[in-house]
């Protein structure tokens, strides 16, 4: 099964800073970026980073180089990256919000690592790197008598202009690349399907290191548009929500976890800033819908909420799903919607054959927005990017592993991981088809399952449930699943919680719930 997203041209260059210079020129005074009560022109912005471009080429940082990014949101962040694209290098994000002995892992895995920006509240973190670190405050002096126009160098579409980190299955760091062209195919998909123009002002709500901020970072200055960051290292509803109600601020990108406290924020309080937005473009987790539903009925909301799909080793996004129809029609999973412009969704079975519409498979995607690979990696991880056979031509692509299948209607359906499925007791199970189950229970607030051990070290379910309101009986939850899934899928345990964890990257902490149980000696 192909679906195949409208084939739009794109340029000679497909380069997205050139469309930031282009805007710079268009309106030179318009706010770029906004932080901490201080505001920089585009033209003000340009000229910093073409500074900083400058200062990196003359050290011999260019086409091919990786300059790591270790700095918390600020303009700065934004001048490192421009200049760093620029420069025909790549950035490469060090997350400070990330354990200390999480970055150490980190540092060592960027295999031509250039040097790193940091400043003196994140230098500290990457001292042990084998590279300069440098400061752009103290460097501004220097920066200031160099040119303030573009270098000129000549960047390709192929060329790579960010490498972020990602876990997947394994839990091993890998540096997946990301090539220009992907990331301009991307904005420009943004920009034409969904009208995002030079009033689309963006806030950032997630940590730097989650792919999904790269585009959130960027697009705004695709646009034209003013990028308002917050002045805290990690997520932070409360300011999050003051910034949304004090600015015009139209578009936000996030992962589910991050709406569902952003939505709970404005319920609690009856504010109307997330209604009053254009887009939420989400995704990055399974949805549960109904942490959403109440909100999004609600009178005079209209906020678009885009439900998408897609893996950073792809441009971060490959399809999206306007969640109104989910609300209007009747399904079990919500649909993460149709492909990008000049991208293809193949659901193949395990020999790489197309499978039938509304069979399950494998996800693959292909197109503009598969990245260059794992840096450094080599083997069974970039076998992940691998060449099919379509219509008599070759197509390069990416294997996910993740599950899925299309509906009658055209619609991209993912159901989880291939390998996401738990063996307990013979039987291989789906922990989010118990996730779902539970979300749809009356008194359920959220919810999430996790496998642990008991002490002869046999697998088992354990449900880690947030109550809508007071500790919920567990006999009662267990009934309530019994009349909707088989036994051996009801979890052996039920702990009510106060919250869900989320890791640094707004998803769902799964490892921190089973670390808090071994802590509580249940």
């Amino acid at each position: 099964m192909i679906l195949q997203g409208k084939r739009v041209a794109l340029p000679s260059a497909p380069v997205v800073h050139q469309q930031f210079e282009a805007n710079a020129q268009a309106a030179p005074d318009a706010v770029a970026v906004s932080w901490a009560g201080r505001q920089v022109t585009y033209a003000e912005l340009d000229v910093r980073a073409n500074r900083f471009a400058h200062f990196l080429a003359a050290r011999g940082h260019g086409r091919g180089a990786k300059v790591g990014v270790c700095l918390d949101y600020s303009i700065d962040m934004l001048v490192a990256i421009l200049g760093t694209l620029k420069a025909g290098a790549a950035y490469v994000p060090f997350d400070p919000a990330y354990p200390a002995a999480r970055l150490q892992l980190l540092l060592g895995q960027v295999p031509g690592l250039a040097l790193i920006v940091a400043s003196p509240a994140t230098a500290g973190m990457v001292e042990s790197a084998a590279v300069d670190v440098i400061d752009l405050e103290q460097l501004s002096g220097h920066l200031a008598g160099l040119p303030s126009t573009a270098p000129g160098v000549p960047v390709t579409g192929d060329d790579i202009c960010y490498a972020v980190f990602t876990s997947g299955s394994t839990g091993t760091p890998k540096l997946t690349a990301v090539r220009h062209e992907g990331w301009f195919n991307l904005m420009n998909w943004l920009k034409l399907e969904y009208g995002l123009h030079s009033r689309s002002n963006n806030l950032v709500v997630s940590a730097f290191g989650f792919d999904l901020s790269q585009r959130a970072l960027m697009t705004p200055l695709f646009c034209g548009a003013t990028q308002y960051l917050m002045a805290s290292r990690n997520f932070d509803a409360m300011m999050a929500y003051r910034i949304l109600t004090e600015h015009d601020i139209r578009v936000v990108h996030c992962a589910s976890s991050t709406l569902y406290l952003l939505v709970d924020w404005e319920t609690a309080r009856g504010g109307d800033a997330l209604t009053r937005l254009d887009y939420v473009l989400f995704g990055g987790e399974p949805l549960k819908t109904e942490r959403l539903a109440q909100w999004a009925r609600r009178e005079g909301n209209t906020c678009t909420l885009l439900h998408q799909y897609g893996v950073a080793e792809c441009t971060d996004v490959a399809t999206s799903y306007d969640l109104a129809g989910y609300w209007r029609g009747d399904h079990d999973i919500a649909p993460v919607g149709r492909p990008a412009y000049n991208t293809g969704i193949h659901v193949l079975d395990e020999r790489l054959r197309g499978v039938g519409a509304g069979e399950y498979g494998e996800i693959c995607i292909s197109g503009a927005g598969v990245g260059a690979g794992y840096l450094g990696a080599a083997g069974p991880e970039n076998a992940k990017f691998t060449t099919i056979e379509v219509d008599g031509a070759p197509l390069r692509l990416y294997r996910t592993g993740d599950r899925g299948r299309v509906t009658e209607a055209g619609e991209l359906v993912v159901a989880g991981r291939m390998d996401a499925q738990v063996k307990v007791r013979g039987m291989r199970i789906d922990p989010a088809d118990i996730e779902r189950a539970l979300g749809r229970l009356a008194g359920v607030r959220e919810a999430a399952v996790a496998v642990t051990y008991t002490d002869a070290g046999e697998a088992e379910l354990t449900a880690f449930v947030v109550p809508a309101s007071g500790d919920l009986a567990e006999d009662e939850v267990r009934t309530g699943l019994l009349r909707t899934l088989p036994r051996n899928m009801v979890p052996a345990r039920f702990v009510n919680i106060p919250r869900i964890p989320l890791s640094p990257h707004g998803k769902v902490d799964r490892a921190a719930l089973v670390d808090a149980l071994k802590n509580r000696g249940l």
